[in-house]
């Protein structure tokens, strides 16, 4: 039996990879040898038919990550949409690219000096239960965001912990436990970031377009309005991971017959100190000093790599070498070939008008004039949400969107502080395929979420959005405008 569902799941996979190599040859082909749709130049339909080529590739997998990443700035280069190859690969300049890679690199020590199993062991005791060790790792994630302003960098921490306390409680690899705890490190890690305006990049670039677009705004500010909505969609969606793939609420770890030395250590010695080793320690004061540096130079302007970089450096010392060639050579190359080809495909979409035309083709089609308050600012979301799929991070995604949304918020009389607030809601809650945000990215490439996974809690959390940013516009937000 086991051996014919393998088989059965085998050519499934087979049949997508086929099928979605198919579809993008069939995208490419038509983009390139049609005639140019009206309105568009014909740089623009090439770069629509690359961007298309590449999401599918990307979503059946028929190659890897890093092939299919080349090849879509092969085609930016050879196609002619820009001058040079260089210009096709611009989105390797990103500064996530390479603050992922340190990130990355930076999370693996975590695991490898044994850091990952020592806050198990504070997440844990002999009568903790997956259900209860669910909730741990979102209350750790939710607390931790106030103080690492990178929902990547507490996915890149937690994930090796996850696979840890899932062999604790011999649970395997793809069991319930494992699906709902990467849906709280990518979907729900991310919503955590929205707090604080130094909580991450979509907060930060908020806070300056509506400094510059609609009022000033402090951090004391921005912590008051979104602190209590941040929480309340936080919770929603946490309760609904452990609830959409339900979790056992009664095996214990003393239940358990993993052999793992987690599980012993746990069971053995619950109220026993264990002895820090040196390289712990040494990660430990690093890591330390690290979300210390991200904290203080949020406020006086430290870009966040800085503190990442000094960090990895310090780690690879000659008299340290905690982070070895090993472990770079083993990365996770995929995961940082899509961020920079996506950013590239994106860099040429703007260039050449392409998110332009899109954005005002969709917004002509629209009667705005006979619709009511409500209504105009139900589509103006569902604009947002429609051009956040187009985008691999929620910060890119806002820096196009929101200016544009602002605007006709003015046009249209709508309160442009409350709908700069809710698009950021919106937007950094809403995620419906893995390349829309980093986090979900590293959770469907190190768990065992499918693309219809990510989707549909990506819906989940969506919808909790529609629900928490009405109650915020009507009742929590003119509340605080009337007391402060």
């Amino acid at each position: 039996m086991g051996t014919d569902g393998s088989d059965t799941s085998s050519r499934q996979t087979q049949l997508i990879q086929w099928g979605g190599m198919i579809i993008a040859t069939l995208v490419l082909i038509s983009g390139v040898l049609l005639p140019t749709a009206p309105g568009l130049e014909p740089d623009m339909q090439l770069v629509l038919s690359i961007f298309v080529f590449t999401i599918v590739l990307w979503i059946a997998k028929p190659v890897p990550f890093t092939v299919s990443s080349i090849l879509a700035m092969g085609l930016l280069f050879a196609l002619g949409t820009t001058d040079s190859f260089d210009q096709a690969v611009s989105g390797f300049a990103s500064e996530l690219v390479f603050f992922l890679f340190l990130l990355i690199l930076l999370g693996n020590t975590i695991s490898k000096t044994g850091l990952d199993e020592r806050a198990a062991r504070r997440m844990l005791s002999t009568q903790s239960t997956p259900f209860q060790s669910i909730r741990s790792l979102s209350t750790n994630l939710f607390a931790l965001s106030f103080f690492m302003p990178s929902a990547v960098a507490r996915a890149v921490t937690f994930i090796p912990l996850v696979h840890r306390i899932s062999d604790v409680y011999d649970l395997g690899r793809k069991s319930n436990f494992e699906k709902s705890s990467f849906f709280i490190l990518g979907h729900v890690n991310p919503i955590a970031s929205m707090a604080l305006m130094t909580g991450g990049g979509m907060a930060i670039i908020t806070s300056e377009i509506i400094r510059s677009s609609v009022r000033p705004i402090t951090w004391v500010e921005w912590a008051i309005y979104m602190i209590p909505p941040v929480m309340l969609l936080y919770a929603f969606s946490a309760f609904s991971a452990a609830r959409l793939y339900p979790v056992n609420n009664s095996k214990t770890i003393s239940d358990s017959k993993a052999t793992s030395d987690l599980s012993q250590s746990v069971t053995d010695n619950e109220n026993e100190s264990q002895p820090w080793t040196k390289d712990e320690q040494i990660v430990a004061w690093v890591m330390g000093g690290t979300v210390l540096a991200w904290v203080v130079g949020s406020f006086i302007g430290i870009p966040a790599i800085i503190p990442a970089i000094f960090a990895v450096v310090i780690l690879s010392l000659p008299r340290i070498q905690v982070i070895t060639a090993e472990d770079v050579q083993s990365m996770s190359w995929g995961i940082l070939f899509v961020i920079g080809a996506m950013f590239s495909i994106l860099e040429v979409m703007e260039t050449t008008g392409t998110l332009d035309f899109i954005v005002q083709s969709a917004t002509d089609l629209i009667p705005f004039g006979m619709m009511t308050l409500w209504q105009s600012v139900a589509v103006l979301f569902a604009i947002a949400i429609v051009m956040r799929s187009l985008f691999s991070t929620a910060s890119a995604a806002i820096t196009v969107v929101l200016p544009i949304v602002i605007e006709f918020g003015s046009v249209l009389g709508i309160n442009q502080f409350y709908l700069s607030l809710s698009i950021l809601t919106i937007i950094g809650s809403t995620t419906f395929l893995p390349f829309n945000t980093t986090s979900v990215l590293l959770s469907f490439d190190r768990g065992p979420l499918s693309i219809r996974d990510v989707f549909i809690f990506g819906c989940v959390t969506m919808i909790y959005a529609f629900v928490v940013v009405p109650l915020a516009w009507l009742f929590y937000w003119p509340f605080i405008d009337s007391v402060l």
